[in-house]
């Protein structure tokens, strides 16, 4: 095998004992450089194959590596797995914990469920709510962040705290632990208990770390530790593709590992085995605009292959019905659908095109396991202004927005109409402790929904969100939950774009329906289709084509980055998404978006594209 290899990996996989950084750029045979690494090792007699720990994040890629290195080298004994797995297996060892001491997900989930129901909260959708939690729970932990220093996004502070407060008392109660406290638990063992430190030191004498990009602060104080004092330390990983801050990870310890290991030599794979050479090329262009990384060079193997593609779009809708042609016709060459990809900055943007190739009777996948937007709160408040305009008599609709936005009618109120025997809009009329002003906001409401009734659901939508102000109480539960509210806007409009043709509400409850349905079935794992995912998705997967739409400001690079001052971020998930690509790439933007006009990508700029000329010369 290892005459296969090119002269960096051939350094790579040679080196002999102490710290070593691998700087590996898209498709430069990171995997077999690090499987080639390990059979070094045993060769060269420097460790037993249970000496050797080889580290990655999921599990499905620890036992793909597992199985390759028995297939390739014959050899079994060397341990490889996750962060979590390994460290479990350190805690276990220490106190004999078994996995029955560990929360599943849907456990954690019941936990905090039964907690909420105890609160007065407002919580439109208990699900998100509960995946916000959990989301920053996990940054909280991982950055080893006392809580009293952590400001939670997406949450109100004091409810954060409250909930971690009740929470953590519940695991404590039940001796209980979640995969967050794997890391937590391993790394006070590591620092307090040294022989504990003293016997996993000796037993990994060399620990390989595979996408070490993606590590966080206390996976690598852990890593740390455990290399101390042989320092036989072996990471591989791309700054350039560091992407998920949102778990806690960031390209620090990888950009500062010579910093922390002054010893530590560096070889950087810079042959692209996967793409053409225009691909490369471009990708390069863009991400050398980052300043905090290394420069890497990365070239392919001499394939220069098709050009690059672009074309601007009048909006989303002519887009999304471009790029369904593109597919058909790539579909006619004989390419197959498993090998074409659209991939977006937001699981949001996949809705236009899955009801594009959804027309054209093209099978696709949904790749990312994110919200179904079609079942959200939004698009049930929505929906249910437009069926209570239908019918006032509509009860679930009108309890559903009857304080969106804010008109002050209490709980108090509300247990008062559903006692009277008329349908609840009437009720609150008949009500003796009804205030003059509270009657006033509940004839306000009759009037609007008057003219909702008038108008196409559509219409009538742009109404409630602009006239009555639904956008604001957006706006204002936005800023209690310490979130954008860019994105709860972008939902709505993405719901108003799906129904932007319904002809009345049952149409549009229809359509939400019919969507959702077709969400729910085309997850991952349900039979071949063109994939649509995100970029987060796409990394680690590469295909044959490869569209990018909707490249304008706010969108990519994405304005909750922007505004949190991680552009680039944004421009390595741009990076990541454009390496995906191994001979076919095609790029798009749009001059309008959800009826508002909009701005070109920087990004575009950055590969040289005059794209304002281009829009100008659309509009």
């Amino acid at each position: 095998m290892e005459t296969q290899l090119n002269e960096n990996q051939k350094a790579a996989v040679r080196h002999e004992e102490g710290p070593m950084l691998v700087l590996a750029g898209p498709g430069s045979g990171k995997t077999t450089v690090l499987l080639c690494r390990i059979h070094h090792i045993l060769e060269r007699g420097l460790a037993e194959p249970a000496q050797i720990l080889a580290l990655t994040f999921s599990r499905a890629a620890a036992e793909e590596m597992k199985e390759r290195f028995r297939r390739d080298y014959g050899r079994e004994g060397v341990s490889f797995g996750t962060f979590h797995s390994i460290f479990f297996r350190i805690l276990r060892s220490r106190y004999g914990w078994g996995v029955e001491r560990v929360l599943q997900e849907e456990e954690r989930r019941q936990i905090l469920r039964h907690i909420l129901e105890g609160t007065d909260w407002e919580i439109p959708d208990m699900e998100e709510y509960i995946t916000q939690f959990f989301t920053q729970l996990a940054i909280l932990n991982s950055e080893l962040c006392p809580l009293a220093a952590f400001e939670p996004t997406g949450l109100a502070a004091e409810e954060f705290r409250r909930l971690y407060h009740a929470y953590e008392g519940y695991k404590e109660r039940h001796e209980k632990m979640d995969f967050d406290d794997m890391l937590l638990h391993c790394y006070h063992l590591l620092r307090e208990d040294r022989e504990a430190r003293g016997y996993w030191q000796n037993r990994f004498r060399f620990v390989l770390v595979d996408e070490f990009q993606d590590v966080n602060k206390v996976q690598f104080a852990c890593l740390r530790m455990l290399c101390q004092p042989h320092e036989n330390l072996f990471v591989v990983g791309d700054d350039d593709q560091s992407i998920y801050s949102f778990r806690g990870a960031r390209p620090d310890f990888l950009l500062d590992f010579r910093k922390l290991y002054p010893r530590a030599e560096t070889v950087t794979l810079n042959i692209n085995y996967r793409s053409t050479e225009r691909i490369i090329s471009l990708a390069e262009r863009v991400i050398s605009h980052n300043k905090n990384r290394f420069h890497k060079g990365m070239k392919g193997t001499g394939t220069d292959g098709d050009k690059v593609t672009f074309f601007l779009a009048e909006d989303t809708a002519k887009e999304a019905e471009c790029i369904g042609e593109k597919i058909a016709a790539l579909l006619d060459e004989g390419i197959p659908l498993e090998e074409i990809a659209v991939i977006t900055r937001t699981n949001l943007q996949s809705g236009t095109f899955a009801r594009e190739l959804y027309r054209r009777g093209i099978p696709y996948v949904l790749r990312d396991g994110g919200r179904n937007i079609y079942e959200h709160w939004i698009a049930k408040d929505l929906l249910a202004y437009l069926l209570l305009a239908e019918n006032d008599a509509t009860d679930t609709a009108l309890r559903r927005i009857l304080n969106k936005p804010k008109r002050y009618i209490g709980k108090e109120l509300l247990a008062e109409a559903e006692q009277m025997p008329y349908p609840l809009f009437r009720s609150f009329f008949a009500c003796p402790s009804l205030q003059k002003w509270q009657e006033s906001h509940l004839e306000n409401l009759r009037a609007d929904l008057e003219h909702i009734r008038q108008k196409s659901p559509y219409d009538g939508l742009k109404y409630v969100r602009k006239v009555i102000g639904y956008d604001e109480y957006l706006e204002e539960f936005a800023a209690y939950r310490r979130t954008s509210p860019q994105v709860l806007w972008e939902i709505a409009d993405e719901i108003m774009e799906t129904v932007k043709y319904a002809a009345d509400a049952k149409a549009v409850r229809d359509m939400l329906e019919e969507m959702s349905r077709q969400t729910k079935t085309t997850r991952k794992g349900n039979g071949n289709g063109v994939a649509l995912m995100t970029m987060h998705g796409a990394k680690g997967l590469e295909f044959q084509a490869v569209f990018l739409p909707t490249l304008i400001e706010g969108v990519v690079p994405h304005e909750k980055g922007l505004i949190a001052g991680q552009s680039e971020e944004e421009r390595r998930l741009f990076y990541v998404a454009m390496t995906r690509a191994r001979e076919k790439l095609c790029l798009s933007c749009v001059g309008s978006r959800y009826g508002r006009e909009t701005e070109p990508s920087r990004f575009l700029a950055e590969l040289g594209l005059d794209i304002k000329a281009l829009f100008e010369k659309g509009k």
